[in-house]
């Protein structure tokens, strides 16, 4: 018998138990990891678990393609989330798929026709004067938000602080009953000129001169006793909030203050639209010491506007002299003002950081962005139809692996045994990252996932069989096992890489060039694929290696699957000596 080469191989060979103890240690890692977080089972798709999925599509206005780009779509997956929070739904996952395309998962337990409407819709981005303000669930005193203070700059400044200073400003007068209060939110409204129903709904418009005072009183009246009732803890009142009110007509809304607690408003009509501000952006500001600030520029005729609307504030008391920056019917902002400001621009500093200072100036943004969204497609899974298929995907994983382990068990024997082994390590690799990647990736295991691990079960037994097909090969030849353990490897060795690198290249592909669930196929296949490299040279091979040390293998048992007899075995080569010449001698 042959020996093998001393250096590198001769050592891996003669010490196997390194790579099954590895892969074993790498198993007990990944199984404690599972239990320690508290994630023992793979997060489940909305395909299984029930839920709706929402495929929307970035249309661009004609001319202006450059739109879709990262940025905005990462702005409108904010936007997005914002809008499936305030559904009051949790564990909800949008995310962008390819250039131009968001996935929207909502679990089981919301209405899809609500979701639809609230995640395909443009966003609306509207500059209000605040007329009231007050924490909702408070005492009933109008006292302004303790979010943005301002500085005697020609800039609105925006402090969401939560300095003693600050909130002491902002607080409500202890002068201020409720009597007062309502007549000031009516004089508010009155001073805004609610218009009627026949008012355009464009941002600034005038009303229409046939609003009596004693309509514009009647429908003060009927806000304000809205905005009492107003419960803005309550998620599904939050998402109802300002539904169907025009853009020029006064409203109620939401909005949260630095101190995490929810704000309630009312709000004038609006005076500035979301596509009058031409850009804005998050700037780190030195030279005054306010820290990160978000600047905004305005188009020529959102200068006039937003001239007009910071000049009457300016003149009003708190809080009538805030403006609401309300997106989609929340308040994100709420900064005021001390004068007009004419130039053109503005400025909104205070207790920001950098995070948040970008997340306004990109919702500010996005106000202009000429983006919409088409719904593609919208798929509603109720949760027993998502329990059946995950039971028949299950089923049919079982009945796969069964034809597989009979299979090995008919025609390999003995070696099905080192195969069995191999797919229960292979699987629970394969369990315990899946458990893993849901938390951390966000991953979540749909039906075409599944599919792609039944297919995965056929990947991995293909490998084995290349290995012992090819050992089987060198016993045919005349060698022993242990020597046709180590010869055969290499050759099985690079059948297996290219194999598996042909599978993971089209799982890649596929990956890369589909969107939704097909996604989950891919990632599943390329996922088992590279573990199926990990399980043949890990355990596979270093196992047949001591296996091919007992005597039930290495002498070839016939239930072995390796006995020479039934594989047909030559007998051994042997070279023979020619018998020598007879050697005559002399007799003296």
């Amino acid at each position: 018998m042959a020996t093998p080469k001393k250096g590198r191989n001769a050592s891996a060979q003669s010490k196997p138990g390194r790579s099954l103890a590895l892969i074993l240690i790498a198993i007990a890692a990944l199984t404690g990891g599972m239990f320690a977080s508290g994630h023992t089972k793979p997060r489940l798709g909305i395909d299984l678990a029930g839920g709706t999925s929402i495929t929307l599509r970035a249309v661009p206005e004609a001319g202006n393609e450059s739109a879709i780009n990262k940025t905005n779509m990462d702005t409108a997956v904010s936007i997005m989330e914002r809008r499936v929070n305030g559904l009051g739904v949790s564990e909800s996952e949008v995310q962008t798929q390819g250039r131009e395309n968001i996935i929207v998962n909502i679990p089981k337990g919301t209405n899809s026709e609500q979701a639809r409407k609230q995640v395909g819709t443009t966003a609306k981005l509207y500059f209000r004067p605040v007329i009231a303000t007050e924490v909702s669930g408070g005492k009933g005193t109008a006292s302004p938000s303790p979010s943005p203070t301002g500085s005697p700059s020609d800039k609105p400044s925006g402090k969401a602080s939560d300095k003693p200073e600050a909130t002491d400003k902002n607080s409500a007068s202890p002068s201020a009953t409720p009597t007062t209060q309502g007549r000031a939110v009516t004089d508010g409204l009155k001073a805004d000129a609610t218009p009627s129903a026949s008012a355009s709904d464009k941002p600034g418009s005038s009303p229409s001169p046939s609003a009596s005072g004693g309509s514009a009183e009647a429908d003060a009246s009927a806000l304000q006793a809205k905005y009492a009732k107003l419960d803005c803890t309550d998620a599904k009142t939050r998402s109802s909030v300002g539904d169907g009110v025009k853009a020029s007509q006064p409203t109620l809304a939401c909005g949260k203050n630095s101190q995490g607690q929810w704000q309630k408003y009312i709000l004038g009509p609006a005076e500035v639209d979301g596509t009058d501000v031409d850009k804005a952006q998050a700037v780190l500001n030195t030279q005054t010491g306010a820290g990160w600030t978000v600047t905004m520029d305005f188009t020529d005729a959102g200068a006039k506007k937003f001239a007009d609307i910071t000049g009457k504030l300016a003149q009003n008391q708190s809080p009538q002299n805030q403006f609401a920056i309300v997106l989609d019917g929340d308040v994100v902002s709420d900064p005021y003002v001390r004068q007009a400001l004419t130039g053109g621009n503005a400025e909104i500093s205070g207790n920001f950081n950098q995070q948040s200072a970008q997340d306004l100036s990109n919702m500010l943004s996005y106000g202009a962005l000429p983006l919409t969204f088409k719904v593609d497609s919208m798929t509603t899974v109720t949760a027993a139809l998502g329990g059946d298929q995950l039971q028949a995907g299950l089923i049919a994983g079982a009945i796969g692996l069964a034809l597989v382990v009979i299979y090995l068990l008919a025609y390999y024997r003995g070696l099905a045994f080192i195969a069995i082994l191999s797919l229960l390590v292979s699987a629970a690799l394969t369990y315990t990252l899946m458990a893993l990647l849901g938390p951390a990736i966000g991953f979540a295991l749909n039906l075409p996932a599944v599919c792609g691990a039944i297919v995965a079960i056929g990947i991995t037994a293909d490998s084995f069989i290349v290995y012992f097909e090819r050992v089987r090969d060198e016993i045919r030849e005349g060698r022993t096992l242990r020597p046709a353990v180590e010869r055969a490897w290499p050759r099985a060795r690079r059948t297996i890489l290219v194999s598996d690198f042909v599978s993971f290249l089209a799982a890649a592909v596929l990956f890369i060039v589909t969107v939704g669930k097909v996604q989950g196929f891919a990632f599943t296949l390329g996922l088992t694929t590279l573990l199926d490299v990990v399980v043949v040279f890990l355990f596979t091979k270093p196992l047949l290696t001591l296996m091919a040390r007992r005597p039930f293998f290495a002498n070839g048992h016939k239930w072995s699957g390796l006995d020479p007899k039934s594989l047909g075995a030559q007998p051994p080569l042997r070279r023979t000596r020619r018998p020598s010449a007879p050697v005559e001698t002399k007799e003296a």
